[in-house]
């Protein structure tokens, strides 16, 4: 279901729950600031969450709350992933859903990174 990115964070959270070792994931990436894990129900060959460690509800809590060490590290994060992955070169897409009308469904700010095949259009017509 849906939440309201305006909503307060939830500890109860999955991505909280991975965070404190309480649920396991496929690790691809960790820093001091993020965590990128393989999404178990991928929708493409490659399908990489990546989250900030901090508990931020969505992009505009990130960019409003973290550290410029925070924003640096997630972006650059994002950004080694995709190569790591052999992704720039054909191409790849970043999906982060915000809020009821975007989609979110976990109350913790993540970017999807999908890569490995023709994705198709962004948004269905």
């Amino acid at each position: 279901m849906p939440i309201d990115a305006t909503l307060a964070y939830d500890e109860s959270n999955i991505f909280a729950r991975i965070l404190r070792g309480e649920v396991p994931c496929s690790k691809v990436y960790e820093d001091d600031h993020v965590l990128a894990f393989n999404d178990i129900n991928p929708i493409a060959p490659t399908h990489v969450l990546v989250i900030p460690k901090g508990a931020y509800v969505s992009w505009d809590d990130f960019s409003g709350r973290a550290s410029e060490a925070e924003i640096a590290a997630f972006v650059r994060a994002i950004g080694l992933i995709a190569r790591e992955a052999g992704a720039v070169e054909p191409g790849y897409r970043l999906l982060a859903n915000v809020g009821t009308h975007g989609g979110q469904e976990v109350p913790h700010l993540h970017v999807h990174l999908f890569a490995g095949r023709p994705l198709g259009p962004m948004l269905a017509r």
